[in-house]
């Protein structure tokens, strides 16, 4: 957007329809762009990599854009053009492209001016090839060659370097107890499984990239348990793949307790032991890396040839050459076949090794946080790295070599490292006298967490986990395997310039950050302290685990200087009041990679874990609570695709394309899920403001669901437009539609807060004629999506409804009740809702209505703050743990929204705001 004017462009008319597609003439290639200077695409970082193992992104086009079937090349300064692999993402409703995706080869696009250009790519270096059989997938890059089992346990059943194979049977392994450790009398019973592949999926066949979907289970004596799904990615010119995957929690956690979770594989080794080499990442740059059988620090010198060699993982020189003292005693050398790193939390990790099964382990050394990459190999018989990406964030973790004296070495990627404790998904406490929905109220007053007895259940939640493995003819340098750590730690990543997706007119509205009056200046700091406080919050408050990883917490306690990590709903965030949209639109307006890093950590959270992926509650995410499935509220604001939709844009995402596509009919959870169902048993007069008619109706005809307008039904539209647009299928555009037309219809529109929803229609039928205001109508993600979609259809009834809720819900309480008739009760979050204002001020080109807008937003909110611009100041000392960094009136509901509101209003408000003094 430019200025304070929402660009709305000519619509189609059509004289018997009460909706229209915007249309546009096409452009040709590249002329969109034209105004917007710079590269199309640069380096999330801002500075050329290294190297990278391959790569993909998505790119955003202006409405009218042809797609070029033909084909897309990336081009650098000069005009050397690299080969590029790319497909349609989303479409504008004109049938013009909206989003493209592009795969690059391992390291290209290391070149200054970026730019996508039109017409055939240049045939790729070692190109991907693809190849099917009954029984298996082969996938060929240059001289490697990888095979993929379609059924059985081992998802990559071999990998071969110039025909001789350096790993195999690599499979997911599991294992779990009966019982708690903490709780249990006698011993616990161990159970194991291991992957059973279901299906198996060609995604993409090259030939820059291909991607392989497999479907599956762990299979084991306990029977079937922990679903999976896994991609694995491969690109022209690397010798790696890229492992994508998510697993479903589907199991019952009071009877089984997960304990290991890892993946594993084979090397064969036919190198001498003292050329067969070990190798860890270690912290800040460093590698640990020992030979098998040690030819260094022995009694006897070999030679500086010989330890020279197996220190660089080079072949050392024929041991008949060595002096006869080390070449006849070399076999009395002890040999190590065994070795562990570990990292139990984020703040250490230990080696120890041992020479096999029956004896001790011997203390190797310590350091901080380890990136998550090891090697085994030899020096000419090949051998095989293997990583995981957040390693050190996502304890307890570890990484193991096993066999290391014999044919073939075993390693395995631990992403619950099986010597931790148990995982314990059993809900926190008992139900304290909360037994039926009055008490619980009761208790929801006091602790902020909506209990109920067995709704706060794992069941069905999930964890995505990426993992990269090489096949290699040899043992890397050691510069080299660093180089392969730091790319899986912090992968390079090219992104879309946000000036691009902004001059395409995408997500709404925001602008880039820009010079201006000091007004703009304060808004601004403030939004970058936020930030920064925020980023700085993860490792001070060690906000890190398995389980735990990518979320942040909900309120402040500043008696213990604390979050509030053990008081009911003020815990675990759990996206409350959209806190992924405000990290997304903060890279946009930014392009800062911590926060571009930030949001992926927390999209990747937010999306599997705080979502139910099977089972009872499937479709539906979890409110914001102690333990991130604990709170028995469960409701689509949480499981919004809205939160989403930013990420699988920029990134081509596929696992996160699936949680949005998982949403598309979850409506139909609310069938046996209601979530106002509590709201009538109250005791005394606590009941909730603005009435209860926004969160329930009672009893329904068979086929509708009650469904409230902004934390159910916008959050579903999110997902039903991302679906229009990835596959042009009209059907989602009309339920949509369906539902703004009957919006529009009820006597009271949006001040109705909510209304009974037939699933079969998507129509709201009934009710509608009470005003019932719920300030959380209008903060996860609808009026972001609100003014996407007003762009895309044009229900002129609905928009005029819309326009009355955001003109008139911050409305003095005369104006209130003239518009509607009521009190306007339960109207809260006013700074939030200034953009409302500030929108029909735009739309309405009302100047008076802008001046409230802005005063609204200036305001101090519902929470009275005392420092409005939020002050940062450290706390040291016995009031403490450790020393800690606190921001003055923080609330992440706070943050979230005052940081969306800021966003919108610099550009709705943006005049009077460089104006003002």
């Amino acid at each position: 957007m430019n200025g304070t004017r929402l660009r709305r462009r000519d619509f189609l008319a059509s004289a018997a329809a009460t909706v229209t597609l915007a249309t546009f003439p096409a452009r040709a290639f590249g002329e969109t762009f034209a105004a917007v200077g710079g590269d199309d695409v640069a380096w999330l970082d801002e500075t050329l990599p290294t190297g990278h193992e391959g790569l993909s992104w998505g790119q955003p086009w202006p409405r009218g854009t042809r797609y070029r079937s033909g084909g897309y090349a990336l081009a650098g300064e000069g005009g050397a053009r690299e080969a590029l692999q790319s497909w349609p993402l989303a479409w504008w409703p004109d049938g013009s492209i909206k989003w493209t995706g592009h795969a690059l080869a391992a390291g290209g696009g290391r070149a200054k001016g970026l730019k996508i250009v039109a017409g055939i790519s240049p045939r790729s270096r070692d190109g991907v090839n693809v190849h099917e059989t009954a029984d298996a997938i082969e996938v060929t890059v240059g001289d490697v060659r990888w095979q993929i089992g379609k059924h059985g346990e081992a998802v990559i059943r071999s990998a071969e370097v110039g025909g001789r194979e350096v790993m195999r049977a690599v499979r997911l392994v599991a294992s779990a107890q009966d019982r708690s450790d903490d709780d249990a009398d006698g011993a616990a019973t161990l159970s194991h499984a291991s992957s059973a592949i279901r299906t198996a999926t060609i995604e993409q066949r090259g030939p820059v990239r291909a991607v392989v979907k497999l479907d599956g289970t762990h299979r084991g004596s306990s029977g079937d348990w922990l679903q999976f799904t896994m991609r694995l990615y491969f690109h022209a010119g690397s010798a790696s793949v890229r492992i994508v995957h998510s697993l479903i929690f589907d199991i019952d956690p009071a009877k089984l307790f997960v304990r290991g979770l890892g993946l594993e594989g084979q090397v064969p080794l036919s190198d001498p032991l003292h050329d067969r080499h070990v190798r860890f990442a270690g912290e800040n740059g460093g590698l640990w890396g020992e030979g098998v059988r040690p030819l260094t620090g022995l009694r006897r010198d070999p030679g500086a040839a010989f330890r020279e060699a197996q220190i660089a993982g080079r072949a050392t020189p024929p041991l008949a050459s060595a002096l006869p003292a080390v070449r006849d005693e070399a076999q009395y050398i002890t040999p190590w076949g065994e070795f562990r790193l570990r990292q139990p939390n984020a703040d250490g990790f230990a080696i120890t090794k041992r020479t096999g099964p029956g004896h001790g382990w011997i203390d190797v050394d310590t350091a901080g946080r380890a990136p998550g990459l090891g090697y085994i190999g030899g020096a000419t018989g090949g051998g095989a790295a293997f990583a995981m990406h957040d390693f050190w964030q996502r304890p307890p973790v570890g990484l193991d070599v096993a066999g290391a004296t014999g044919d073939a070495a075993t390693f395995t990627l631990w992403y619950h490292a099986p010597d931790a404790p148990a995982m314990d998904l059993r809900f926190y406490h008992d139900t304290e006298g909360m037994a039926d929905y009055a008490h619980q109220n009761l208790g929801l007053d006091i602790t902020y967490e909506d209990f109920e007895p067995g709704w706060g259940d794992a069941h069905g939640i999930a964890r995505t986990t990426e993992f990269r493995l090489w096949a290699l003819p040899a043992t890397p340098e050691r510069a080299r395997l660093l180089e392969m750590a730091a790319q899986v730690a912090q992968p390079p990543r090219l992104v879309a310039r946000p000036e691009r997706v902004h001059a395409a007119e995408l997500f709404g509205i925001w602008g880039p950050v820009q010079q201006g009056g000091p007004l703009r200046a304060k808004i601004e700091g403030r939004a970058k302290r936020e930030l920064d406080f925020y980023i700085g919050q993860v490792d001070q408050r060690r906000w890190y685990g398995f389980w735990n990883y990518g979320d942040v917490m909900h309120t402040y306690d500043t008696d213990r200087h604390v979050w509030r990590y053990d008081i009911g709903g003020f815990a675990w965030d759990n996206s409350e009041l959209s806190t992924d949209l405000w990290l997304w639109y903060a890279f946009l307006r930014t392009g800062r990679a911590d926060v571009f890093r930030m949001a992926e950590a927390m999209t990747r959270h937010t999306g599997e874990v705080d979502v139910y992926h099977t089972g009872r509650f499937k479709g539906l995410g979890t409110r914001h609570g102690v333990q991130h499935w604990g709170d028995s509220s469960k409701q689509p604001r949480v499981s919004n695709a809205a939160f989403r939709r930013v990420y699988y844009y920029l990134t081509t995402d596929e696992r996160c394309g699936d949680l949005m596509r998982e949403l598309i009919d979850s409506d139909r959870a609310l069938l046996t899920v209601n979530i106002g169902r509590k709201v009538e048993d109250r005791i005394g007069d606590n009941r909730p403001p603005g009435g209860n008619a926004a969160v329930s109706a009672g009893q329904l005809p068979a086929g509708q669901v009650f469904m409230s307008f902004g934390t159910s039904w916008a959050a579903l539209v999110a997902a039903w437009l991302t679906e229009w647009e990835r596959t042009r299928d009209p059907h989602w555009r009309d339920r949509i539609v369906a539902g703004m037309r009957s919006i529009a219809a009820l006597p009271k529109g949006w001040f109705a807060g909510g209304a009974p929803f037939d699933l079969a229609s998507g129509r709201f039928v009934g009710g509608g004629t009470e005003v019932s205001i719920s300030h959380l109508n209008g903060v996860f993600g609808v009026f972001e999506i609100t003014a996407e979609l007003l762009r895309l259809v044009d229900v002129p009834a609905y928009r005029e409804t819309w326009l009355d809720y955001c003109a008139f819900y911050n409305a003095p309480a005369d104006a209130f009740r003239a518009k509607t008739g009521a009190s306007g009760k339960g109207r809260g979050l006013t700074q939030a809702h200034s953009r409302f204002t500030a929108y029909a001020a735009v739309e309405r080109k009302d100047p008076a209505l802008a001046q409230r807008a802005l005063a609204e937003f200036l305001g101090s909110g519902d929470r009275a703050a005392r420092d409005p611009w939020r002050t940062l100041h450290h706390v040291e000392g016995a009031v403490v743990l450790k020393p800690v960094d606190e921001l003055s009136d923080v609330s992440t509901n706070d943050a979230a929204q005052w940081g969306l509101a800021a966003t919108a209003n610099l550009v709705l408000l943006g005049d009077l705001i460089d104006k003002a003094r």
